[in-house]
């Protein structure tokens, strides 16, 4: 299979690109600059370009049999001003649009377009599922607009909307920050430790995206996320677990607010998210539970 993948730099396109290279697909991955593409695994093809602009690339694009849209800038690069607000709508929304553009017209015959767990918002204890509806916060608002994006591309192609949770990696992202204080014994649940939190080991992000793009009986809203999310608590229980470390130092939710601002609403959301529609079509977790998917990353 020829599968072309934007935000092929990233935590999660760096895994999925070398594992579908392993696999023998040809890949090619959509890079801004020549440089970003130094670190891509081998066997992976860049390709320069802006995936939020129309150009040349589009002509590769139309050339393979697949697509995996992950690009869009970091949601946690820092806080959240105006300037990096629609930095963060304008880079999901307009490269969904190039490409779901092309795909409804020509070439990639499924798109598995990339969104996020934020579009439920912070629910509470809410079970969430892929039929249930979005919530009323700047990235639920992003997520809306970002999938609604993809629509162009059913005209013709199989569309997948992922919706990822904290991917957890020992390749960094999420999982590296949160480690940091356990490893000088001052680690603790960040906000209240009664909060949700929809977790995923890159493994199975990767193999849910692999498995997507196989499986034709999977279309529309796919949760990304293990099948047991975990409390705030339980998280970092598991973390400490893991590391021999303590547990007990929580960060509290208002010196969070008060370090990042509008941005700690991601960071303190309680989102009880669960992969319905991937359980209820056979796809096999690798990482069901939360302390063996830590002890796997932090052994």
């Amino acid at each position: 299979m020829k599968v072309f993948v934007t935000g092929a730099t990233g935590l999660i396109g760096r895994a999925l690109c070398a594992e579908l290279a392993g696999k023998g697909h040809a890949v090619t991955a959509l890079t801004r600059a020549a440089s970003s593409a130094l670190g891509l695994p081998a066997g992976v093809r860049a390709l320069e370009g802006n995936p939020a602009r129309p150009g040349p690339w589009l002509e590769e694009l139309a050339r393979c049999d697949a697509c995996v849209n992950l690009a869009g800038a970091p949601v946690a690069g820092g806080r959240w001003t105006a300037e990096r607000k629609r930095a963060i709508e304008s880079s999901r929304v307009d490269s969904t649009a190039t490409v779901a553009g092309l795909i409804g017209a020509r070439g990639p015959e499924v798109l598995i377009q990339g969104s996020a767990v934020g579009y439920y918002g912070s629910r509470g204890d809410e079970l969430l599922d892929e039929a249930s509806s979005s919530g009323g916060d700047f990235l639920a608002g992003v997520s809306q607009r970002w999938e609604a994006a993809a629509a162009p591309a059913r005209k013709r192609a199989r569309v997948v909307l992922l919706r990822t949770g904290l991917v957890l990696s020992r390749e960094g992202g999420a999982l590296a920050r949160m480690v940091r204080p356990f490893r000088l014994f001052a680690g603790g649940p960040i906000g209240s430790a009664d909060a949700w939190k929809p977790w995923i080991h890159l493994a199975d992000e990767v193999g849910l995206v692999l498995w997507a793009l196989e499986e034709r009986r999977v279309e529309g809203v796919l949760n990304a996320c293990a099948p047991q999310p975990a409390r705030n608590g339980e998280l970092a229980r598991a973390i400490g677990g893991a590391l021999r470390r303590p547990s007990l130092l929580p960060a509290p939710g208002f010196a969070i607010r008060a370090l990042l601002g509008e941005l700690a609403e991601v960071v303190l959301a309680s989102q009880r998210v669960v992969p319905a529609k991937a359980l209820r079509l056979g796809y096999r977790f690798r990482f069901p539970e939360l302390g063996e998917a830590l002890r796997d990353l932090l052994r």
